[in-house]
């Protein structure tokens, strides 16, 4: 199983830099010298403009031309900041990343300015151009940037630009990195050609096109390759000047994020299993507790509605806590820990029963078979009220109460029962590293259509990269994926 959680980071990391990618990382300074003065001019302006000033009358002199002064010299200190904060890196970020380093790095260029201000002893005239000025700032220099990323993901769609690769190995890494780069132009790489091994053919052919100015790089893609091959590639690359990349191996894929510490000259590997540890652990509970509780409030009449119907078509228990001998339905959650769960029942009485019954399973069987979730798209036991609430997943609403207790949180894998963890692979317990979710990776990802593994393996990626804007950006994308996709 390739781990395509690793190919973020691997394409935009590892490759050789093309010089149109250093062109366009050197016009980010004087591009965000632009969008920084506009900013701080558009502040100016915003203070002056009439219907602020009869609100706030101006009680200060500020003209223009002191004001431009003052901006100029320090815009460019923000550029140095910019700088120190990694924004002219060469590779290329995520949108919610660069989004956040941005907003990082005019916070800290705006808390240099006022610690300035304050050991200089000068007082700037107005808190309102300051302000403003920072907000503007974020907003300007990130448009600017989606302005520079437009343009060269455009030429990248035209071929210019592009890293021209050979692909050597016959593996589900090869055919996976093969179909991502051939359908996403977008990350910037074209397969020249491919070999499922390093033969004395390859290099002759590697050879001919390198002298003929048709490639800039080889990519081994092939996680269990030998070590001798590995640095035969190297070598090889190394004389014919090309640059050499090659796809992790199971162990590097499995330890998640690493960091180097060293004690007396000796290097100690630390393996993170998720940045959902110390300050991380607390702003996700805090995120939890008042998006759960604003959830809750928005969808009371709904609930209501649904208690209402679930009442009308089946009497009894609108919620599925309970199974028929009375033990309480039970899902597993952080580290193994099992935890009392309900939701609205979606089902006929008794249908717990039915999936140990051998008729029921001989006549309409599993369709997650290979792994041990027990899954039915057109599942008979559901009831028509049932269907509905599970069609735009209103069936899962009293989970925000689950959230609100800890027991689960808005974004996380999806929690299982306890006889499906039992049959997990030791592989699979990797998502019980974190709460369970409501929605996740997995869930926007293609919900039941992904076999077990491929929820497995996005929900690993989401622990080992969790990240405020990646729950924002999954909890935004889930209402559409409720509204506009199949959902069972």
């Amino acid at each position: 199983m390739i781990h395509l959680a690793l190919f973020p980071h691997f394409c935009y990391d590892s490759l050789t830099m093309k010089r149109s990618e250093l062109a366009f990382t050197l016009a980010r300074v004087p591009a965000d010298f632009l969008a920084l003065a506009s900013a701080g001019t558009a502040a100016y302006y915003a203070r002056f403009f009439p219907s602020f000033t009869a609100l706030r009358p101006v009680i200060f002199d500020l003209t223009l031309e002191r004001y431009l002064a003052f901006l100029l010299p320090v815009v460019c200190l923000w550029i140095l900041i910019f700088a120190f904060a990694g924004l002219y890196s060469t590779r290329l970020k995520s949108i919610s990343n660069e989004l956040t380093r941005v907003a990082l790095a005019c916070s800290s260029s705006m808390a240099a300015v006022f610690a300035i201000s304050f050991f200089s002893r000068v007082l700037f005239e107005s808190r309102f151009i300051a302000l403003a000025a920072w907000a503007f700032s974020i907003v300007f220099v990130f448009l600017m940037r989606l302005t520079i990323r437009g343009l060269q993901r455009s030429l990248l769609w035209m071929g210019i630009g592009v890293h021209r690769i050979v692909l050597i190995g016959d593996t589900s890494a090869s055919k996976t990195l093969k179909q991502l780069f051939e359908t996403n132009p977008r990350f910037g790489y074209q397969i020249i050609t491919s070999f499922s091994s390093f033969t004395k053919e390859a290099q002759d052919k590697i050879r001919r096109l390198k002298n003929q100015d048709k490639l800039d790089e080889i990519l081994l893609a092939d996680p269990e390759a030998s070590k001798e091959v590995v640095l035969s590639l190297l070598q090889f690359a190394d004389t014919e000047h090309l640059e050499f990349s090659y796809s992790a191996d199971l162990f590097a894929a499995a330890i998640g994020r690493s960091y180097v510490h060293t004690y007396a000259g000796i290097p100690v590997i630390e393996v993170k299993k998720t940045p959902l540890d110390g300050w991380g652990a607390i702003y996700k509970r805090g995120f939890d507790i008042v998006g759960a509780f604003l959830l809750i409030l928005l969808t009371l009449p709904i609930q209501l509605l649904t208690a209402i119907a679930l009442c009308i078509e089946q009497p009894g228990n609108i919620f599925f806590s309970r199974f028929p001998d009375g033990s309480k339905a039970k899902r597993v959650g952080m580290h193994g820990k099992s935890f009392p769960y309900f939701k609205f029942r979606s089902m006929i009485k008794n249908a717990h029963l039915l999936r140990q019954d051998p008729e029921f399973l001989k006549k309409y069987g599993n369709e997650r078979q290979g792994g041990p979730l027990f899954k039915l798209k057109d599942d008979p036991r559901v009831t028509r009220v049932g269907r509905f609430i599970r069609t735009y997943s209103i069936d899962e609403i009293p989970e925000f109460y689950l959230v609100l207790l800890g027991r689960m949180s808005l974004v996380g894998p999806r929690p299982h029962l306890p006889e499906e963890v039992a049959n997990y692979a030791p592989h699979h317990r990797k998502v019980l590293t974190i709460r369970p979710g409501i929605t996740g990776m997995a869930q926007t990802s293609g919900r039941s259509e992904l076999n077990f593994e491929d929820e497995v393996r996005l929900d690993t990626y989401y622990i080992e990269h969790w990240s405020p804007w990646l729950d924002l950006y999954l909890l935004f994308k889930t209402p559409w994926i409720v509204l506009f996709k199949k959902a069972y």
